[in-house]
Order: C-alpha cells, then sequence, then structure tokens
C-alpha cells in the first residue's frame, strides 16, 4: 500500500512515518526544499518536494504516482503574521487537496490533522463539560479559526474520502513546546497562569499515530474523532510529573493573574512582528493558556475507530523526559 504523509519533518508527522515504514508500507513523504530529514533517515523512505503554495506544481510532481492513502499533518500552529495560519493551513490545505484530484488518486482514505483548539472555549464554568464532536465550534484563537476553516471545506468536497483527527495537547520526544516547560522547570521556575481550576488534556504523540491508522482503518468517511489519553488532569498534575522525572529539584511556583499574561502576550506579539520572529508568548497562546475547559470525550474514537490509548500521562512524560536527557535537550 502508497501512503503520502506531509508534514512528516515535523513532530507528529515523523513518528506517523517511522510507523508506517515498520508496517511495510511504501512511503512517500512531502517535503520542502528547506526541510530538515533529521528524524527521516530509514533508507525506504522516499521524498516528494511540494510547494504547497502552487496547486499546478504539486499536481505536476505527483504525476504518474498513486496514493492509496494521504495523511495530511502539514502545517504551522505558531506565526508571526497571523494571515498565515490560513494561508498555510486553511488554502494550503484546499490546494492539495485539489492537486491530489487532478490527478485523479485512488484514495481509500485522507486523514486530516486537526486540532481541539477548532472547539474554543466550552462552558468555562466549573464543572466543566466534556467537548464531543456534537460541540458546536466556537475557536478562539486564529490557529483553530484556520483548523476549523480546512475541515468546513473538506466537508464540501464531493468524492473524497476524508477522516479528521482533533488531538488535544500532543506531548513526547522532539515536541519542543512542552519542552520549553520541562526547560523552566529544570532551571527551577514553575509558571501557570489564572485562579479558576482548569481542567487538562493530554496525548502521548505514538497514541496520536495509533489514532491515525485506526482512521486509515476504520475510520466513518466525513467524521471527525476528538482524541486524547481520557482522562483529564488539574494544573499542577502535569509539572508535578516532570519534576519527579527530573529528580525532584527545589521549585519557584509563580501563578500569574491573566491580566499579567494578557501584557506579557501583547509584548510578545509587538516584538515579534518587529524582529520578524515567532514568539511564544503571542495573542494565540493567551487565549490557549486562559482557556480553563480542555476536557473532552474520546467516546466516538473508542466506539467507531477501536482507539484505546496506551500512554497514561506518568508513562508519556516518563519516557519524554528520557528522550530529551538523552538527546542532551536537557
Amino acid at each position: 500500500m502508497n501512503i503520502l504523509i506531509t508534514g512528516a519533518t515535523g513532530f507528529i508527522g515523523s513518528f506517523i512515518a517511522e510507523e508506517a515504514v515498520k508496517r511495510g508500507m511504501d512511503v512517500w513523504v512531502a517535503v520542502r526544499n528547506t526541510s530538515s530529514r533529521k528524524y527521516l533517515n530509514d533508507e525506504r523512505i522516499r521524498f516528494l518536494t511540494l510547494d504547497f503554495s502552487c496547486q499546478e506544481q504539486m499536481a505536476s510532481q505527483m504525476k504518474g504516482l498513486r496514493f492509496d492513502y494521504v495523511v495530511h499533518a502539514a502545517g504551522i500552529t505558531k506565526c508571526v503574521d497571523v494571515a498565515d495560519f490560513h494561508r498555510v493551513n486553511t488554502e494550503g490545505t484546499r490546494l492539495f487537496v485539489e492537486a491530489l484530484l487532478q490527478t485523479r488518486q485512488p484514495l481509500r482514505r485522507f486523514v486530516y490533522l486537526s486540532s481541539l483548539s477548532v472547539c474554543g472555549a466550552v462552558k468555562e464554568t466549573p464543572p466543566y463539560q466534556p467537548i464531543s464532536e456534537d460541540t458546536p465550534p466556537q475557536p478562539n484563537t486564529e490557529y483553530g479559526r484556520s483548523k476549523l476553516a480546512a475541515e468546513e471545506w473538506l466537508a464540501t468536497v464531493n468524492g473524497l474520502p476524508y477522516i479528521v483527527l482533533r488531538p488535544t495537547g500532543v506531548y513526547g520526544p522532539r515536541e519542543r513546546d512542552y519542552f520549553m516547560m520541562a526547560k523552566s522547570i529544570r532551571q527551577h521556575i514553575d509558571f501557570a497562569v489564572g485562579y479558576k481550576p482548569q481542567a487538562l488534556t493530554f496525548i502521548y504523540v505514538l497514541d496520536v499515530v495509533q489514532a491515525v491508522f485506526l482512521a486509515l482503518e476504520n475510520g466513518k468517511i466525513g467524521r471527525a474523532y476528538i482524541i486524547s489519553d481520557g482522562c483529564d488532569y488539574d494544573s499542577r498534575h502535569f509539572s508535578d510529573l516532570i519534576r519527579h522525572e527530573l529528580g525532584n529539584p527545589w521549585l519557584m511556583r509563580i501563578k500569574a493573574p491573566l491580566w499579567l499574561l494578557r501584557i506579557i502576550t501583547y509584548v510578545g506579539e509587538y516584538a515579534g512582528r518587529l524582529t520578524g520572529s515567532v514568539s511564544a508568548l503571542n495573542n494565540d497562546k493567551y487565549h490557549i493558556l486562559k482557556q480553563r475547559n480542555w476536557r473532552c470525550d474520546i467516546t466516538r474514537a473508542r466506539r467507531e475507530l477501536g482507539f484505546n490509548p496506551e500512554y497514561n500521562l506518568e508513562r508519556g512524560v516518563k519516557l519524554t523526559i528520557k528522550w530529551y536527557i538523552d538527546n542532551k535537550w536537557l
């Protein structure tokens, strides 16, 4: 079976490519000329250079190739200009799919990696109600809006056997955003925001990979599936596990009010625009950190995909911190 994976040079995509190789699939990965191939060193992987801003170029590059499956994991989670979210995540998806259709690919399944962020802030007053696929989307970030727009466009395409996955916060080896939290704890600071209780959810990267291949096998066309490890946690649980795996360093816990976070992210956004570099603390990040309710219901994924998370948070954090240390990130 032939599979094409976009975003394979990134965090989640690289693990998807590795699993496809293990399954004996004929693996193609779409890359840009500037993409790092650090985690794609298996000689069985074939590379396809695509310009996601040009449908005709992509169609030309894919001419004569045949893909049974496509996993579209390419996209951006942060940028200097918010218009880039829609240019890459929404318009890039549209052009890519149009190119696939133009080359008449014999697709059995097209899996789109979306995000729980498409749902946005839901029932922010305790007790928090879990977010499900039936929850009306109301994204509160440009990232979430760009992902939702891509989902909505996919729903208009006749004959496309697409399935959408909406993972919650994904962590694991090679991931850089949660790594910053681990680095901060290693440096004796645990920073949190907001005083209202927060319900957080997570999913280890290999459970995302599991969900992708289950979707390729069992996913119902046109359906969206929320995926997490099936549990929710208070705001200290994750940091306490990281601290434990780092040998319990002494820690100064700082909990800032939301108004201070608003100032910090505003300054970070403005500085990013002046310097042309992406800041980890920006307007989108403010809304993500501000959100109190990330509880989610994975009943549909369990029932229809056969999804059964294998990594609880304790196991996943242990493996992640070990990788950071072994690879000298920490």
